[in-house]
């Protein structure tokens, strides 16, 4: 669940919230659900636990104030701003393994500055000047929403591109540093040299070029590491620029 898909899901449900000229905010059950990213059935049951064996999420309202005739009414009326993020907090962090990453990232960006006035924020509200006047519409007030988040998407998608360039500049520096570590190539076995050219090679003529490569490399001081081969014993492993003199002598 990315900040994007967040901004979807509050553009789905932004006929389901409002805002009254007082700055209060109000979301349905289903907008509330689709916020935490739960069912709108599991609100649901919170709320007809509490007046039988209150849930953790209906203990926690309660101990906020909030009074069990107050979860019936939200059923029909909307669950307020201040439930709303109770709920949310829940969601995020104390529900054990219905704990969702939904949760987190909406409570994260709600909790900077409170609920409330994050969506006063988003909406550019401010308190009216006269009794006839309202808060800027529902419309208004999802698409900054959907605005912000959609900005944190971007400046995560711009941190993952910068963390690949640096890879890269790191596998380009691996390859640098390989090569100056291996001024003479890599090494091979004469048969294992003659496979990664394409070429077939006899146990006879392969013989012929082990003792070439093993001259070369005593002339020129460069000390002939030795591997168990299954074929042929134990075989040598010469530098890849000793190999390209000895196979392309051969060619001459």
């Amino acid at each position: 669940m990315s900040q994007i898909e967040v901004a979807q899901i509050i553009e789905q449900i932004k006929q389901e919230i409002t805002v009254d000229a007082s700055g209060k905010a109000k979301a349905s059950i289903r907008a509330t659900a689709r916020l935490a990213g739960v069912s709108a059935t599991a609100i649901l049951k919170t709320f007809e636990s509490v007046n039988q064996e209150p849930s953790k999420l209906a203990q926690m309202l309660l101990e906020s104030w909030f009074e069990a005739v107050n979860l019936q009414e939200w059923r029909t009326d909307g669950i307020p701003d201040k439930a709303i993020a109770i709920i949310l907090e829940y969601y995020a962090h104390e529900a054990g393994r219905y704990c969702t990453k939904q949760a987190r990232l909406v409570c994260r960006s709600f909790n900077t500055i409170g609920i409330r006035a994050w969506i006063q924020e988003k909406l550019g509200w401010t308190k009216p000047t006269t009794a006839n006047e309202t808060a800027l519409t529902q419309i208004q007030l999802l698409a900054a929403i959907a605005q912000q988040m959609a900005e944190q998407e971007q400046r995560l998608l711009q941190q993952q591109q910068q963390q690949a360039e640096i890879l890269h500049r790191l596998k380009d520096v691996e390859i640098e540093q390989d090569r100056f570590n291996t001024p003479s190539g890599h090494k091979y076995s004469i048969v294992g040299f003659a496979n990664l050219q394409g070429l077939e090679i006899s146990a006879k003529e392969a013989s012929a070029k082990g003792k070439k490569a093993s001259a070369l490399c005593r002339k020129q001081n460069i000390e002939i590491e030795r591997i168990h081969d299954p074929r042929f014993g134990r075989v040598g492993l010469y530098p890849e620029s000793v190999l390209i003199e000895v196979f392309c002598a051969n060619q001459n």
